[in-house]
């Protein structure tokens, strides 16, 4: 029986086979971990893959929204996967990690407090939640961004980490100078040390 579970939460237009890969060359960092990862729940309108919300007509404005509308189909997939690895609302042995529209799902359940999670993991994400944070005490944050990433600027995630750490989150910001909208071989294994930090406290 795994110890902890790591659900990976890919990036729009994407599947769950993208990130599966880093479970499997953590799964020797981390022998006691089980990892998951799904495919949003939504099929991606403008390709192949897979999207948490819609991107069609969106603006900094309604983008908050968009994320709270999609909060009970993520909620509903998290909740399945946990029964499947017989974690059923065990929150606190749980690790999101998550990519660009991941990270932003990810984000939004650690400020809204939704859960008592063991660790949060977002690379090259932003924080688009426009409520008061609310997030659960002892869950902490690690965010991984390319300052080369001209999709989703790592000043969102600078942003993020300066809002969690006022709401009193616990956060690691790395900014990789050379790194694009992508998880680089440093950054992948910077997170398995933190989530092996979490599992330890």
């Amino acid at each position: 029986m795994a110890k902890a579970l790591v659900i990976f939460l890919h990036g729009v237009g994407s599947s769950g086979d993208d990130l599966a890969v880093l479970g499997e060359h953590w799964a020797r960092l981390l022998p006691d971990v089980a990892f998951a990862s799904p495919n949003a729940p939504f099929p991606f309108e403008h390709a192949m893959g897979y999207q948490w919300f819609s991107l069609t007509g969106i603006t900094p404005e309604n983008r908050p929204a968009r994320v709270r509308d999609a909060r009970a189909a993520f909620d509903a997939t998290l909740q399945q996967l946990m029964a499947q690895h017989g974690m059923a609302d065990a929150w606190d042995k749980v690790i999101l990690v998550g990519f660009s529209q991941g990270s932003i799902m990810a984000l939004d359940a650690l400020a809204s407090g939704r859960y008592p999670l063991a660790g949060v993991v977002a690379f090259s994400g932003r924080l688009a939640f426009d409520a008061a944070l609310t997030p659960q005490p002892y869950t902490p944050a690690l965010l991984i961004h390319g300052k080369a990433d001209d999709v989703i600027p790592f000043s969102e995630s600078e942003s993020a980490a300066q809002r969690l750490q006022q709401a009193g989150v616990t956060v690691e910001a790395r900014y990789e100078a050379a790194t694009g909208h992508t998880i680089s071989s440093q950054g992948a294994m910077d997170a398995a040390g933190f989530i092996a930090q979490c599992l330890q406290d």
